[in-house]
Formats: C-alpha cells, structure tokens, sequence
C-alpha cells in the first residue's frame, strides 16, 4: 500500500490519532510544495506516522466489524443456559427456590411480585433450558412498563444512559438503594454512582471552590430522567426547579452576609447560575470560568451606582454607553464594518454578560443560544435535523464567523470558504495556540478560542495538493474538466452543508453518501476530473 493511498483512508479512521498527529501525518515532505512536479518522497518519520494511520485504519474497521457481529449476537449473549432443566410453562415461585435473594432487599423492584415470567422466558430446545429477556433488549423490556421514560416518546435532551442502559444505573431485581440504583447517589468518588461517570466536585482546584450541596447529593438539586422540549437548564441539567428558584430553596437573598457579598446590590431575581459554577470553580465563591475583570477584581464601583429602590443604577446612561467606556474599540469596529451584523448594533448587553459566563466571550447565555435567539432558521436546524456540525450548534457560532460585523460575505472569518474550513480539518492549518491556564486553544490567529480536548472529534483530511478528499485524487477546489477543458468550480460547499443535514456527513440537500449523489457531478460515473 503506498503512502498516498494510506493518506487517502476515509476521515472516520482517523479516530484514534489526535489532529496534530493526524497533520503531521499526511504533511507534504520539505521541499515538495515548492513545485507541483516535485517527486514525492518520504523520510522514516513520515513514514511511521503513515504506517500508524494504517494500523488505526485496520484496528478501527476491525472494532466496526466485532460491533456489528456483537449486536447480532445480542439475543443468543442474553439467553444464558440454565444449570438444571426447566418446564417452558414452570410457575414463577420455582425460580425464588434458587433466586429467592433477587426479592428481597430495601428497594425491590416491584416486577418481581408479578413473577419472573413477567420479563424472563423459558426456553427449551433439544433438552437445553435457555432463559431468556421477552424482549430483544433489557431497554425495550424496560419501555414496556415505563413507558413515560421511552426516549422515542420524549422530547429534549436526555440523559444518555436512559437513552438505552436502563441497568448502567439500576439493578433489575433489588437494591439497597432507593429505585434499585446500583450505588447511592451521594458520597466519594467510589461510592457515587453519577460519579462514576461525571467526575465533578472531586478534582477541585487548591484555591478554588466547591459546592456543599454535592455532599448532600446529586438528587439535591437533579431530577435525572426530567427532560423537556424547552433549552432551559431546568431540562437540559435535568433540575427539579429552574434557577435561580431551585437555589433560594437553601440560600436566603436576605441574608445579611449574601447581601454583603453582593456589595448591596440587588440580587434574588437574578440568574444565579450567570456568574456562578453550581458544582466547583477554581475560582473563590463557585465563580464561572470566565469573569469580566472589574466583576473580577470587584470594582462593582466602576459600573455600579448605589442601588436605588432594589433597583440597579449605573455609572453611565446606558448599558452601552458604559461599555464602550472602556472597549472603544470595539464600538469602532463595529460602526466600520464593511459587512456589519445587525445584532451588533443595539445594547452590549443583549447578547453578553457584564460580570461572568462559563465561556469566552462572556456570552449572555451560551455561544449558540445567543444567536439562535435571531437566526430562526438555523434554530429550526438544530431542532429537526439529526446531524448538527460541532462548530455551529456545540462550540458556537463565532468560530466561523464574526459575530461584531467584518470584511467578507456572511460575515465568515474567512475570504474564500475552503480556507475557512481547513483551519480546522486541513492537514497544513497552523497548529492551534495553546492557553493552558484557561484549558483553552485558539485558532484563526488567537481570535477564536476553543476547549483544549476540541480537536479530538475533527477530521483531518487527507490533503495533498488539492485533492484527497472524498478519495484519493477528488479535487476540493477548482480545477479542470479534461474532457471539455473548462474550469469547474469546487468548495467544500459544492458538496457540504455548513451547519446540519438529516444525513450523516452534512451532504447538501440532505443527501445519502452514495453513487447517486456522486453521480450529481460524474454524470458518466467514470470521468475523473483532474
């Protein structure tokens, strides 16, 4: 297999090898860009990262290929042999002669008064007793009595082992624990079942702080099976009231010494979880990540009249008026903009916290939500379609484009579209900044910042002189049609959709990833165009 055709190995391979060690896997050998006709070679290093890439492949098809054989095989690994042989049609109180501890304990399950036979079944086959779930799956057997838990019923976001693992959480006979939980639901880190899978509260920075509402347990303040059509964090963190309602359950706004900390100024309408972590921050006071400096430095002065009559007073006139007091600049750049965004134009505040956010920028409510709230027809995507595009529905809008007004179409941070994408999925994009302190990376010249672990799950394509993708030799830009010696036109954009798709890959027109689809360009099936 040559090296070329190793780059060439469809992206979803590349799972196992991080973006930087995928980039420097398919980059061209020095010297070989300063001419098209350069001969391609290799040195040992290139060639290891190639030989790694390859074995990446097979090990990841081979894993595609023990997954499939394993969900066929899901009944038969369900149906256990029976040590001694049954009668098909045996009463259910012969199972408690040998099972008799799978009903009792402080939380049993309440399926089992109504018998074993009620989810198991007795099967019988050339003298080999099976018994056997009466469903395909412990989840669809689950469904059949909780049915107000099936996700095919639900709408929102739900929580992922409810999904399909109901027993990734409960035992199905008894449990110490209430609702047969495997393990309680408060506790250390051994002993907690949501911790065994949100490790939050037990790594908390020296100089940070933690919630003490975590010892009393998660239940304190979720309601795990909640979920709702609605974005509000009451359905998507699963809380058993909205905030700041479920936070005045335990702290009192009129407490003399919360109101101290908040300098005198009013509080208890407002949003708790705006400026501060319910869980751990690393900052003092369960404080969000990211915090504007006079909030940090707690200069409430430098905004912040005394209140009048429980009321917020500022310094200044407006809102706006009081931001550009210090970010000028930015008040220039938005009035200069060659393609200025409309949405920048009214209050600062519409769109941005004044004291704290969990992400940069110090978005109002988060990086997606705040231009959802305009842009109606990608909410809608985001809604109806299956397959959402991480930049624009999970990391933010503003990766892509400019939310203050800039100089291109659409307001990308781009010129040209391919140069937009292959920042991030391009095998020759400048390695991103680091910003350790903030857990952060940063790309397009320290204008976007992004998670530290956010190149894990993109693809770097296998680029080479402007082809490689989807197969080896396939143009991404433009190039020449040999047949009829014209220019064809090619972007990314020719064969993808920027923010979603019913489909998986983000095809355009919501398209399968089969010949047909080719065949919208190779209408011959066979021209190659090159």
């Amino acid at each position: 297999m040559s090296p070329s055709a190793a780059m060439s190995v469809a992206p979803q391979y590349f799972a196992g090898i991080s973006a930087p060690e995928q980039r420097a896997a398919v980059q061209l050998p020095d010297g070989a860009q300063s001419s098209m006709g350069a001969a391609y070679h290799t040195d040992s290093k290139q060639r290891m990262s190639v030989t790694k890439l390859r074995k990446t492949a097979l090990r990841s098809l081979w894993g595609q290929t023990l997954l499939v054989l394993a969900l066929f095989w899901v009944p038969a690994a369900l149906a256990d042999v029976h040590p001694v042989p049954l009668d098909p049609k045996a009463d259910p109180a012969t199972c408690l002669e040998c099972h008799g501890d799978k009903a009792k304990g402080k939380s049993v399950h309440t399926a089992v008064s109504t018998g074993c036979t009620s989810c198991h079944e007795i099967r019988v086959n050339k003298d080999v007793t099976r018994v056997k779930l009466i469903t395909a799956t412990p989840a669809a057997l689950c469904f059949t009595c909780h049915a107000d838990k099936n996700p095919a019923e639900l709408k929102g976001l739900i929580h992922k082992p409810a999904v399909r693992d109901c027993l990734k959480c409960h035992d199905p006979h008894t449990s110490d624990n209430p609702n047969q939980l495997l393990k309680p639901l408060s506790g250390g880190e051994k002993e907690n079942l949501c911790l065994g899978c949100h490790a939050i509260g037990v790594h908390t920075p020296e100089k940070g702080s933690r919630h003490a509402a975590l010892d009393a347990g998660c239940d304190t303040c979720h309601l795990i099976h909640k979920s709702g059509a609605s974005s509000d964090l009451e359905f998507t963190k699963h809380l058993k009231k909205s905030t700041p309602a479920l936070c005045l359950e335990c702290h009192d706004p009129k407490d003399a010494d919360l109101a101290k900390a908040h300098q005198g100024q009013p509080f208890a309408t407002a949003d708790c979880v705006t400026c501060h972590n319910p869980h751990e921050s690393a900052h003092p006071k369960l404080l969000q990540a990211f915090l504007h400096p006079p909030f940090e430095e707690k200069q409430c002065e430098v905004c912040h009249a005394p209140a009048q009559d429980g009321k917020v007073v500022l310094t200044q006139a407006s809102s706006k008026e009081l931001c550009v007091t210090c970010h000028d600049e930015k008040a220039k750049a938005i009035e200069s903009a060659k393609v200025p965004h409309p949405g920048a134009a009214g209050d600062c505040v519409d769109c941005h916290n004044p004291h704290a956010s969990r992400q940069p920028g110090l978005p109002k409510t988060n990086s997606v939500e705040i231009c959802l709230a305009c842009h109606t027809e990608q909410d809608e995507e985001m809604k109806t379609k299956r397959v959402l595009h991480q930049p624009a529905f999970q990391t933010g809008c503003a990766t892509c484009h400019e939310p203050h007004g800039g100089e291109n179409q659409h307001l990308l941070r781009a010129k040209e579209i391919n140069p937009l994408c292959l920042e991030c999925h391009g095998p020759e994009a400048p390695q991103p900044a680091a910003l350790p302190e903030q857990h952060l990376i940063s790309i397009f010249g320290g204008k976007v910042r992004l998670p530290e672990d956010y190149f894990k799950k993109v693809p770097i394509l296998p680029l080479r002189y402007g082809t490689g993708h989807p197969v080896e030799g396939h143009p991404v830009s433009n190039t020449l049609n040999t047949k009829t010696n014209k220019p064809v036109a090619i972007n990314c954009l020719t064969c993808h959709q920027p923010h979603a798709s019913a489909k998986p890959g983000l095809l355009v027109k919501d398209q399968e990833a089969n010949m047909a689809f080719c065949k919208t360009c190779h209408t011959e099936g066979t021209i190659q165009l090159r």
